[in-house]
């Protein structure tokens, strides 16, 4: 029998039972964790801010995770446009450009990633997002780790010529699907639907299929456009 809360909490996250995870977690259990899954299912659900905020303000304020959570929080309020507050952007680039220097690659990897976002999401600045992406997926390349190309790439796509985009979103989708990572795949779904024709077949079964699973998962950003 598997006894490892750890283990068990984390394949819970993976597959989008936040809820399950938390609860799976003891008294004792890593902060870091329960913080990143708080995250995690506020981002996705965008339910249970409050929660998520209580556990990233347990964790070490100095430490890389509480930087590169901070600045997740600041910026999925902006991007959701809910109670965002005035210095939201600031407090994102500030944390992010502190999780970057953490000393730790894969730590510096997301920073860099979550970073091109936020400038590419909120200012609408391709330009500056780009070599952050770049500079993550050099090192989700180095290091080998699929999920975090899977991010990376989903992104680039929008800053690439149509074939291409195409193709990274397809892979993006292969990799998500591949590693059982419901809630990514799902949202890889909907990215891909959004990009292919509106006659094409393909597109229609997409969205069928990655709504079903929105709805199951309560992914609110996805279902909003229901």
């Amino acid at each position: 029998m598997i006894t490892d809360d750890t283990y068990i909490a984390r394949r819970l996250q993976l597959l989008g039972e936040w809820d399950a995870a938390l609860a799976v977690l003891g008294p004792d259990a890593d902060l870091e964790l329960r913080a990143e899954i708080a995250v995690d299912r506020w981002f996705f659900q965008i339910q249970g801010h409050e929660e998520a905020k209580k556990a990233v303000a347990a964790l070490d304020p100095a430490s890389s995770t509480a930087h590169l959570l901070t600045a997740r929080l600041a910026y999925s309020r902006l991007l959701f446009g809910r109670d965002p507050r005035a210095d939201d952007r600031a407090v994102a680039e500030a944390e992010y450009s502190a999780a970057a220097e953490s000393g730790d690659e894969k730590q510096r990897g997301w920073a860099e990633y979550h970073w091109g976002v936020l400038l590419d999401n909120i200012d609408e600045d391709t330009a500056g997002a780009l070599p952050r992406y770049e500079i993550a997926l050099e090192i989700a390349t180095k290091s080998g780790d699929d999920y975090f190309e899977s991010y990376i790439i989903r992104h680039l796509a929008h800053l690439k010529e149509p074939a291409e985009a195409t193709a990274l979103l397809r892979r993006s989708l292969h990799l998500r699907g591949a590693l059982g990572a419901r809630p990514q795949t799902i949202a890889a779904q909907a990215a891909l639907a959004e990009d292919l024709p509106e006659d094409d077949p393909e597109r229609a079964e997409l969205v069928q299929i990655s709504r079903a699973g929105a709805r199951e998962l309560r992914i609110g950003w996805l279902l909003s456009d229901s």
